[in-house]
């Protein structure tokens, strides 16, 4: 390996641009890549190693004063094992690929996934409904997919060349001096390539993609919501997100989003919900309907004489939400009764009397002596309890005033 032309391996000139090293290197990877041509794995890795140095600038630098001996920084012979090793943290099987997107993995050279772009996320707002009984949703996003024109590249093949002011960085650094000895480092996106490091000529740009090497793609998707899913759960559809060259494309992540129900709340498994009956149903017992979310109407019994009390709550069991990949077990459903109590005076005294002879007992009311006073019951008034107070505290000022008397000042030495 030490006497490898690295120039030669890439088959270019040792006066080659940027863009020539560039050019040359996509053409023999497509050729020598291990997909295509499984005997040449060998040739591919110099191809890559070779790339690699020649188009970083130090590094081409140092390799054209000092040879594959000055890129490992030693003198004497070396192994390609070695130089990868100094390189990338590893032999030709661990580290090979390590500064390559999508190539690369320990011991036997596989395959890395390449880098990844950005997830898109989507909320999709579901009712309970949807949740409780599933559902299939039509989901329409507009995407950046690889031009197919110029698979890419944004205009004819070589048109792409490295940015002469950022030098391929994306981001230029402008130095200001705040006062002698003292400058001041500022970094922004280079303005010329739009900080992606590599500009095209108007003539040669592309002219389905315009030289952006993407363009715009309407795709529909189609969300499966599964019996049992819950609020804020997400629905992954691997590599649907943004495509962009040299990028692994992201995932299209949907999040589900629960609308408030009317009925029913939802906690975990169980289903909450809230129903109101009158005086003679929770004492006499009662037959009502409640109609579910699947549409079903379930018929719910009380037995006379179960007495049910305010706010009570009683469980259906089996009858509350799906348990998600499992949807025939289920969860409970809980209902919380509230008592509707009759008007004032819905009967005369007569009827009053017979009602009582059913209910239970009053307790005995204590003997009275000369000390009980009859006062009246009336109605409780936020209104009126706020006058009282009020008359309280000027009772207490008019109590302070007679205390201390309209005459005491304070002495003063």
């Amino acid at each position: 390996m030490a006497d490898v032309d690295l120039y030669k391996v890439l088959r270019v000139s040792k006066n080659a641009s940027d863009g020539e090293i560039k050019k040359a290197y996509r053409k023999l990877a497509k050729e020598f890549h291990p997909d295509k041509n499984p005997d040449h794995g060998d040739k591919f890795k110099e191809i890559s190693f070779a790339y690699e140095v020649l188009s970083n600038p130090e590094k081409r630098s140092t390799y054209d004063s000092y040879g594959i001996e000055g890129i490992r920084g030693e003198a004497g012979p070396g192994s390609a094992d070695d130089i990868f090793s100094h390189l990338f943290g590893g032999g030709m099987g661990g580290g090979l690929f390590g500064g390559f997107p999508g190539f690369g993995g320990g011991g036997g050279g596989g395959r890395r996934r390449k880098q990844r772009g950005e997830d898109t996320v989507h909320p999709l707002r579901v009712t309970l409904e949807d949740l409780y009984n599933g559902k299939m949703s039509k989901l329409q996003l507009s995407k950046n997919v690889i031009c197919r024109v110029c698979n890419g590249e944004g205009g004819k093949t070589g048109a792409l060349q490295t940015c002469r002011i950022c030098h391929g960085r994306g981001v230029k650094v402008t130095i200001r001096q705040l006062a002698p000895g003292m400058v001041q480092q500022m970094q922004s996106m280079c303005t010329d390539c739009n900080g992606e490091g590599e500009t095209i000529n108007e003539k040669d740009r592309c002219k389905t993609c315009h030289g952006r090497k993407v363009i715009k793609e309407s795709k529909i998707l189609q969300v499966h919501v599964d019996k049992g899913m819950k609020d804020g759960q997400k629905i992954t559809f691997r590599w649907e997100g943004d495509q962009q060259p040299g990028l692994e494309p992201g995932d299209v992540i949907i999040v589900l989003q629960q609308r408030e129900h009317d009925v029913f709340q939802r906690d975990g498994l169980d289903l909450y919900m809230s129903y109101s009956i009158g005086l003679a149903e929770a004492l006499c017992g009662f037959q009502i309907s409640v109609t579910h979310l699947d549409g079903r109407r379930l018929l719910v019994k009380s037995a006379p004489g179960g007495v049910i009390n305010p706010g009570s709550m009683r469980a259906i069991v089996g009858e509350g939400f799906p348990v998600y990949k499992s949807p025939f077990e289920k969860g409970n459903l809980y209902i919380k009764f509230e008592i509707k109590w009759p008007e004032n005076n819905f009967a005369d005294e007569n009827k009053l009397k017979m009602i009582e002879k059913f209910l239970p007992p009053r307790p005995k009311m204590p003997p009275l002596d000369d000390n009980v006073e009859e006062v009246d019951l009336t109605e409780y008034e936020e209104r009126l309890n706020k006058r009282s107070g009020r008359e309280a505290y000027h009772e207490d000022d008019d109590a302070d005033e007679g205390h201390h008397g309209p005459g005491v000042q304070c002495a003063h030495q």
